[in-house]
Parts: structure tokens; sequence; C-alpha cells
């Protein structure tokens, strides 16, 4: 009998290689995510294996699943500790080997294999790990099944089977290559960077951008899992300058930034410019509509209001739903509505049918901006982005907060929101006219100014965005002002970065 999952265990010791460490606070709303030998060992991904298997048992799913491990010192180690409990509970492992997580999703369908298990922490700094999973593609984990796969794992409520398999699929990354380049090249070699931060996306993004024509300058595209300028996190300001300062220095016509496993796109316009992906995503939103008239469109609460407000959106009858943040949601959600693309704010980007297969692929993203740049040739990237209504927006901020408190801070927040909005109190001297709750809470002021404070979903932070189409004094007053809520919660820590 497989022992019961501890929340803590001495490393360096013989309770540690004899017993499974999980900490309960790793299973967040969509994804797992962990601090490698902190808070998880290998015993304890184990038996996270045995609970995907499980689970899969349980809700009747075929007991096939792809698995893949992104470019980590501690990655592939973990993978076959998962794939050994995948095969205690009788589950056919195909292992993809080192992939892009967009890779695996394509996987599943590439394979017909109905489940995926990605060892990945995204964009974590190292020493994080983490898995992203889904068994009824192309949708992964939401609260529903995380809560379940969490009580199976804790209670070590396993159900284990006879029959389990292991096939290594090899060479898999030329059938996901093949697929994003058997298409028309594009009319002009458009000359872009290609940032991948040292991570999993330098081994593909340059290869594949080059089959499609591109001129391509790679820049830290040498897989090397220590990181060794920045993480790669096309939100981190530090890549995205990093990617300005090469643009400039080449003349490209883009950057491009991938993160560690490549499901998201940073980009920088030809004049050095970071474009927020919300941004970027209107941008998009104006194109796809123009071909494809009415078009729905998914954002999260973190995006900008030109969603709604855009004329030319308007014009092309598009429509906009706001939800919550998080790429499980915003999948699940695409789905539901049948929108033809949904948009994060961090960089997600999930294009449905005729464009996708609607999993988010940073790849499927920066082939979309140079098939935007392609038909509009005599337009510039930054001509584009000065298209745009102007709005002055914040990065994402994120102060720490512990996992055990943080959604209790934001009930606090927003309880504080309500009533300052209910006797009529202004915040940054101008009234309250909304309060959108569907995701921690955004408050809209009467000129357009926003700010929005949710509790991050993979990490110990707290999230803060700000937004104002009326100046950016405005975008300052506001930040201010809604920091100032939050300290009154002395838990709240430092942000990791502010306007």
């Amino acid at each position: 009998m497989f022992p019961k999952p501890e929340a803590h265990l001495k490393p360096n010791t013989y309770a540690y290689e004899s017993r499974p460490m999980v900490k309960p606070t790793g299973f967040r709303e969509y994804d797992a995510r962990w601090l490698f030998e902190k808070e998880i060992n290998l015993m304890g991904m184990q038996a996270l294996g045995m609970g995907i298997g499980t689970l899969m048992h349980e809700r009747g799913v075929r007991p096939d699943i792809v698995v893949g491990h992104d470019f980590r010192g501690y990655s592939a180690s973990i993978k076959m500790a998962v794939i050994n409990g995948l095969l205690a509970a009788g589950i056919n492992v195909h292992d993809i080997g080192l992939a892009l997580s967009p890779m695996a999703y394509f996987a599943q369908f590439a394979l017909d294999v109905p489940a995926v298990a990605m060892i990945t922490a995204s964009h974590n700094d190292n020493g994080w790990t983490g898995v992203k999973m889904g068994i009824n593609r192309p949708l992964t984990f939401g609260p529903d099944e995380m809560g379940r796969l969490k009580d199976i794992v804790l209670n070590a409520a396993f159900t284990l089977k006879q029959g389990g398999s292991y096939r290594y699929v090899e060479n898999f990354p030329d059938i996901y290559i093949k697929d994003l380049t058997d298409r028309a090249k594009l009319k002009r070699p458009i000359k872009i960077v290609a940032a991948c931060g040292n991570g999993t996306a330098g081994a593909f993004a340059p290869r594949i951008l080059e089959m499609l024509g591109a001129e391509v300058i790679p820049l830290d595209a040498e897989l090397d899992h220590t990181f060794p300028r920045y993480n790669p996190n096309p939100e981190d300001m530090k890549m995205l300058h990093a990617l300005r300062d090469k643009v400039l220095e080449t003349g490209a016509e883009v950057g491009l930034g991938f993160d560690g496993d490549g499901d998201r796109c940073g980009v920088v316009d030809n004049e050095g410019e970071e474009i927020f992906a919300d941004k970027v995503g209107v941008m998009l939103a104006r194109d796809i509509s123009a071909i494809y008239p009415n078009s729905k469109f998914v954002v999260d609460v973190k995006s900008t209001g030109l969603f709604n407000t855009d004329p030319v959106l308007k014009a092309n009858g598009a429509v906009t739903d706001y939800f919550k943040t998080g790429h499980s949601y915003i999948k699940r959600r695409v789905t539901e509505l049948n929108a033809i693309v949904g948009f994060e704010k961090s960089g997600h980007y999930f294009f449905n049918a005729p464009i996708g297969r609607g999993y988010d692929d940073g790849l499927v993203s920066a082939i979309a901006i140079l098939d935007m740049l392609d038909r509009n040739p005599g337009k510039t990237m930054a001509d584009l982005r000065r298209d745009l209504p102007k709005t002055w927006g914040s990065p994402t901020m994120s102060p720490h907060c512990d996992d055990e408190i943080k959604y209790g801070i934001v009930d606090k927040v927003i309880a504080r929101f309500q009533d300052m909005k209910a006797k009529g109190e202004k915040i940054a001297g101008h009234a309250i006219t909304d309060l959108i709750t569907v995701n921690g809470i955004r408050v809209v002021t009467e000129d357009g100014t926003w700010g929005l404070v949710r509790a991050s979903s993979n990490k110990p932070e707290l999230v803060v965005v700000i937004e104002s189409p009326a100046s950016e004094a405005r975008l300052h007053e506001m930040f201010k002002a809604v920091d100032a809520v939050l300290r009154e919660n002395p838990e709240v820590g430092a942000y990791n970065q502010t306007i």
C-alpha cells in the first residue's frame, strides 16, 4: 500500500527518501505547482501520477495519456516519477520527451490520446516544477478536477491496476513542426527577433519561423536551464527590454518572446515599444474580425477595455466576453461559446477553428502576428499599435502573499471596495461606476480608468493591473489608490515590479 503523502519532510533524511511529500497548496485552481524538494519530492510526484490515473478511471476516460517535459535540470526525473505512478494505475503512457506544452496538447490530437500531463513550471523561477493536465482535449483541468485530484492524492485513495504500458514516441517534434509549417509561406521574409530566454522554445521556435519564410534573429535560443540572463517570461520587463534592444540593434520588424514552455508569446514592435499581450490581442481581433465578421472573442478580466469600446471591432460586429483569468478558464470558455479566439493579458492565446484547435500555443500566436503583418504590407507593427485608441496600462504587478491566505485577502479587498461604492466614496478622486467580481475585483471609475486585484493561481502572490484611457497621470493615481487599499492588509508583501 502506497503511503499517504505528508505536507513536510526534512531533506537528507531516511523519511524523505521513504515517504511521499506533497504540500497541499501545490494543487492550484487549474495547474499543479510546487518548489521541488521543498514542497514535493519524487515519491510525491509518483503519488500525483497515481492520482491522475485514478481520476481517469473515475471519469471513464480511456487509459491513455501523453506525457512530456520542459527543459529544466530536474524535469526529466520528475516526469519519470509521474510515469511510474501512471503505470501503477494501469495507464498507457505515450512519452513525447522534451517538449513545449502546446506540443503535448497537439499530441493528444495527433496520437489520438484523450489525456495529457505536461511536466513544466512554465515561466516560474528555477526550483519550481508542476504539471499541466487534461483528460478532455483541448481542455485542461479546472477547479473541479483539481479539487478531486487533490483529495485522491492527499488521502492516498488510489485505484491501482495492472496493464499499464510505456511507449516512447520517437521524433515527435517533427510531426508538430510539420503541422505548423505545412501551409503557404509568408509573402515576404519578415525580419523578426525570436527571444527564448534559454528555455524550451529555443529548440523549436527559430526553426519553425524560418520554415515559414521569416528572417529570424535568435536571441537567447541556446538551451540553458540555469536561465543565465532572465526567466523566460514575456511579461518580465527584463526579457522585454532585452528583446527591445535586439530589435532596435538589428532593425527587425517585430520581436517575439516565448515563455519557458512555449505556450505564450510576447511582442515588441519595430520601434522597440513593448506591446502588452492584451493590446496585441485587440490588434489580432481587428485583423481576424475583418476576415470573419461577427467574430466572438473571450478575454480575461486583466485585459484592456478596448475589446468592448474599439470602434473597428464594433464596425466588424465583434462581440467580446470577459471571463476569469487563467489558461484553463479561458480555454474552457472559448470552447463553450465557440469563440474564434480567447486572449489573456499574460499572453496565452487560444485560437479555435479554423485557425487552431482551441489550446494555447505561442507559435500559433506568433504565426498569427506574422500573418497580420503579411496582410498589412503598408503598415509596420508600430503603425498597427498606433491605430488603436490610446490607453495607458501597467504590466502585471505581483505583491507577495502566502498561498494559505491570499484568497482571504482578496475577499477583504472586495468587501472594502464594495463598501466604498455603497457609501459613494471616490477612489483617486473619481466615482466608482462598476465593480466586476468574476475573478477578484475590477474597480471601474467614471472616466474608464480601472484597477484589478486578484489572487495568482500559480504562485504565492496577488495580481494587480491598472489601465486608464484618460492619461498616464490617472494610471499612476489609480495604482496608488488601489495599493493603499491593499496596504490595509499587512500580510501583503513587496511587488515583483511596479509602475
